[in-house]
This record gives structure tokens, C-alpha cells and sequence, in this order.
């Protein structure tokens, strides 16, 4: 199965030299939402986009779609 990965969005943060608390006050969000962010958690598409927005960027740069690690492990065992 796949899951989310922002790891996408924390390249960006430093390319911009951004840290996490810039992005929540540029992008508008809490900081719940960016501790869901730091644990590939599922946020709505609207904070998704305030993000893309903040960073002047496309939702492709701050996510991608990524193998399932921990169940790829199970699979292979």
C-alpha cells in the first residue's frame, strides 16, 4: 500500500531557508497541523494548498506518493 510523504515540503523549507514556524505563519496553519506534516499524516488538500501557496510552488513539490516501508518489510518476511 501507499502513503503520503512531505518530504518534498521539508526540501523546500530549507532550500528557502525557511524553519517549520515560518511556514506556519506564512501558510496560515497551526501547529498541529504541522506536527501531522512531520509525521506523514493525513491534512486536508485546503492546507495542502495554503502551503503551495505560502511557497509559491505546486502540491508535486511539498508531497509525493511512496511505498509503504513498514508493509513492504512485512511482504518481504
Amino acid at each position: 500500500m501507499k502513503r503520503i510523504s512531505y518530504n518534498p515540503l521539508w526540501k523546500k523549507l530549507v532550500d528557502k531557508g525557511w524553519l517549520k514556524r515560518d511556514l506556519q505563519q506564512k501558510a496560515g496553519i497551526s501547529t498541529g497541523t504541522v506536527t501531522k506534516l512531520g509525521r506523514n499524516e493525513n491534512v486536508t488538500t485546503a492546507v495542502l494548498v495554503k502551503i503551495a501557496e505560502a511557497l509559491d510552488c505546486g502540491l508535486t513539490d511539498i508531497a509525493e506518493i511512496v511505498e509503504n516501508m513498514e508493509e513492504s518489510n512485512v511482504k518481504a518476511h
